[in-house]
């Protein structure tokens, strides 16, 4: 095999005159551009760890001390006040260094010393000020004196150039809200979904909580966010997502869509090659830590970036009783899959990142090979998608060896799968319902063995050019990967685009090593357990009823007229769209980020509240004068705004009591109140994907350059998965999901319900809309 001999640095022949050496020239080069790579990355990581570990000072600034102090002492002026001094009098030095070498050794370290404590004097000073919230709840536009005063300091004290990772240490601690507060706010949120005798019950639950078992549990917790990083990152990932014993294909994992109406180029080697590779400069600018901070929409206000640190080169590994995650530093290819067969593909050739030309042709060369899958290869995936604990065990038993063994840990520790699908999907504008409903379950589960679902990202390019991500959750949330994927979209159609005929751009070097070939041994009895695996998931994904579409009717131009916020217009929508379709209303669960702390993943903004109830019963009630309605909406949506600020600023109420939950089991301590709430089922789970990177595609300009969002499977058996994405000014893209065994849920039906809710309740306001108007 070419890629074999290409690997071999030198040959060597025993003979009667000795040892004889062939030496591969080409080979020693690679070998030595390799390790000069590798030497780079080491010396730029070195080089990032120190920058990030004086922010928001410089290493600069520490020379910039040194020169003022040793300037004043030979101006005759002590800076430090007597402190040199006593330096000098404690230096070890044994009268080997000159008067005037010992002052300057003095001077040198009372500098340092004096640096050290003004870049630690900043940072503190940068968290004090990041700790504060309370602008969040301050009018929008209308800030007053002290919190102008407050974000020009967050900005001077921010630095000028940070680095991906530059404000770790300067985030504040998520803090533990008081069980008092907790309580008040979790009975608040049940009240409207409780009849009279259910709620005093419950609140006699939750009396005897706070007074009894709450206490004593309450202490645990502070004592861990005193000496953790977050007191909810660690066990939510692992009680909430690693340690789940069931399908992660679908109850987990979520998925991301290509550009609504746009396919750059129809050739799929191309598109594939030009996404990789946008991808790959994502990966290498994370490396570098050249990616910016998110920063808080409208703010300076820095977000946590430690889930990035995850987004390569990282892959779920399944367990007995327990997942584990597994992150590489740096990973040197990425697996292939289609039509059944496994390959290997080299990111890199002479030191340097494979071109996506010709990454085009490692992709065109898979999709012309004509072999057949192996015995149990063309399905092997189904075991990232069935049960937990089947696949642990396969993976101790029949992947602990071998050639299974090492084309296992080429998947694994690739840097990210990619499955070049034989189906083509997207919108087509002759059926554009089933198109979209069709792409949707295509990145959601697809044929059940066509992706990697462990790897945390799976890469689909189909036969038409059309793309999309599938990917897992528990390493991180959807905003990281909407970030990447951002990227990638502008960075393949806007920076390395296309030629006439669909090509990528540039001549590929005809020199590069073809794909590698996964080569397994799968024997019968591996075979048997693919296919159970195979069986329980297509019937989790044959049970997926899902519907994407656009809504095009308005966006949030237009609810910004209205002075409300489109997040909470778009979910009273959803309220009333879910009482229209069931007739009662549900607990209701809105994700929210926590990244304005460090380590935060996400807190639950609880959106039915007593506001939400009251304005949708008005609006069933044909009696109800329009301003009534009107009146008790912007309540509904005030509150709601509320409930979503304090969600994002530590006071929620589901982390609090899941943690308080966790350290219950750890103590073996019954808690009927925790049980009970802990067990209440979303039934309307939600989420909006937020748009981040505004500046990389100019919708005004480019107006069919639309994202399509992402979405995600339904929570709940009777209940529904809602996802939505604002895009510019005058679009809201929906992904609805539910299950086909409820006989309660229908996602187009509640599609209908949705549009309709959030054209009656524009209505109210009485607005043309025109969103130029």
């Amino acid at each position: 095999m070419a890629e074999a001999h290409q690997a071999v640095a030198f040959q060597f022949t025993v003979t009667p005159d000795g040892i004889d050496l062939h030496l591969s020239h080409e080979a020693l080069k690679q070998v030595y551009l390799s390790g000069l790579r590798s030497w780079k990355k080491r010396i730029r990581r070195y080089r990032n760890g120190i920058l990030t570990g004086v922010y928001p000072a410089s290493p600069s600034s520490w020379l910039f001390v040194v020169v003022a102090v040793i300037a004043t002492m030979y101006a005759r002026v002590d800076p430090s006040l007597g402190m040199i001094e006593k330096i000098r009098d404690h230096l070890p030095t044994n009268g080997y260094l000159s008067n005037q070498s010992e002052s300057i050794l003095s001077g040198l370290l009372f500098s340092t010393g004096l640096w050290v404590a003004l870049v630690f004097t900043m940072r503190q000073t940068l968290k004090l000020l990041l700790s504060y919230h309370g602008w969040m709840f301050i009018e929008h536009g209308k800030p007053p004196p002290s919190v102008k005063i407050w974000m020009l300091l967050v900005k001077i004290f921010s630095g000028r150039k940070p680095l991906t990772y530059s404000f770790q240490t300067s985030l504040p601690r998520l803090p533990v809200p008081a069980l008092k507060d907790t309580m008040r706010r979790y009975l608040e949120s049940v009240q409207p979904l409780l009849d009279g005798e259910q709620f005093k019950r419950m609140q006699a639950l939750a009396r005897d909580f706070e007074l009894n078992v709450g206490p004593r549990l309450q202490w645990y917790l502070k004592l861990k966010s005193w000496w953790a990083t977050n007191y909810v990152s660690d066990w939510w990932e692992e009680y909430v997502y690693l340690r789940g014993r069931g399908p992660i294909m679908v109850n987990s994992n979520y998925y991301a869509m290509d550009y609504l109406y746009i396919i750059p180029t129809w050739k799929q080697a191309a598109r594939a090659g030009n996404t990789i590779h946008a991808m790959l400069l994502y990966r290498r600018k994370l490396d570098r830590e050249e990616i910016r901070p998110v920063y808080l929409t409208g703010s300076t206000v820095p977000l946590c970036s430690s889930q990035f640190e995850w987004l390569f080169n990282t892959a779920r590994i399944p367990g007995l009783y327990s997942d584990t995650l597994q992150h590489l530093k740096d990973s040197k290819h990425i697996a292939v899959f289609h039509k059944g067969r496994y390959f290997k593909v080299w990111l890199y050739h002479s030191g340097r990142l494979l071109k996506p030309c010709e990454i085009q042709l490692q992709m065109q060369n898979i999709l012309d090979d004509t072999s057949l899958p192996q015995p149990g290869e063309e399905k092997l995936a189904a075991l990232t998608a069935g049960d937990r604990v089947p696949w642990a065990k396969a993976r101790n038993s029949f992947f602990s060896q071998g050639r299974n063994k090492m084309s296992l840990e080429i998947i694994e520790k690739a840097a990210f799968f990619v499955t070049l699908d034989d189906t083509e999907q997207g919108f087509r504008k002759e059926d554009p319902v089933v198109s979209l409903d069709d792409y949707a379950k295509s990145l959601l589960h697809g044929k059940c063995y066509d992706r990697w679902y462990d790897k945390s990202l799976s890469f689909i390019v189909f036969k038409n050019g059309k793309i999309g991500l599938n990917a897992e959750h528990s390493w991180a949330d959807a905003p990281i990967i909407g970030h990447l994927w951002e990227s990638t979209l502008a960075t393949d159609q806007f920076q390395l685009g296309y030629t006439e005929e669909g090509n990528c751009k540039g001549e590929p070097n005809s020199r590069i090593p073809p794909p590698q070939r996964l080569q397994w041994d799968i024997n019968e009895p591996c075979q048997e357990v693919i296919m159970k695996s195979l069986s329980v998931a297509q019937q989790l994904a044959d049970d997926v009823d899902f519907h994407s579409f656009p809504f095009d009717n308005f966006g949030k131009g237009l609810i910004k007229r209205c002075r409300i916020s489109p997040d909470a217009f778009v979910q009273m929508a959803l309220q009333l769209a879910h009482y229209r379709d069931k007739g009662t209303f549900c607990l209701t669960y809105e994700a929210s980020m926590t990244r304005l702390f460090r380590e935060g993943r996400t807190e639950t903004v609880r959106s039915c509240s007593s506001q939400a109830t009251k304005f949708v019963l008005a609006m069933m009630d044909p009696t109800q004068m329009c301003e009534q309605k009107l009146k008790l909406f912007k309540l509904a949506a005030e509150k709601h705004q509320s409930l979503y600020r304090h969600a994002m600023t530590g006071t929620g109420i589901d982390r609090h009591l899941f943690c308080l939950y966790v350290v219950s089991k750890y103590l073996g301590v019954e808690s009927p109140f925790l049980k009970e709430v802990l067990s209440e089922p979303w039934k309307l789970s939600t989420s909006q994907t937020p748009h981040q990177l505004l500046e990389l595609v100019d919708l005004n300009k480019f107006p069919e350059y639309v994202s399509s969002g992402g979405g995600f499977g339904p929570v709940a058996d009777d209940g529904y998965g809602v996802s939505y994405i604002m895009v510019g000014e005058t679009l809201i893209n929906m992904h609805i999901s539910c299950k086909y065994s409820s006989s309660e849920t229908d996602s187009h039906r509640f599609g209908k319900h949705f549009q309709q809710a959030m054209l009656d309740i524009l209505a109210l306001f009485n607005l043309d809309k025109k969103p130029g108007k």
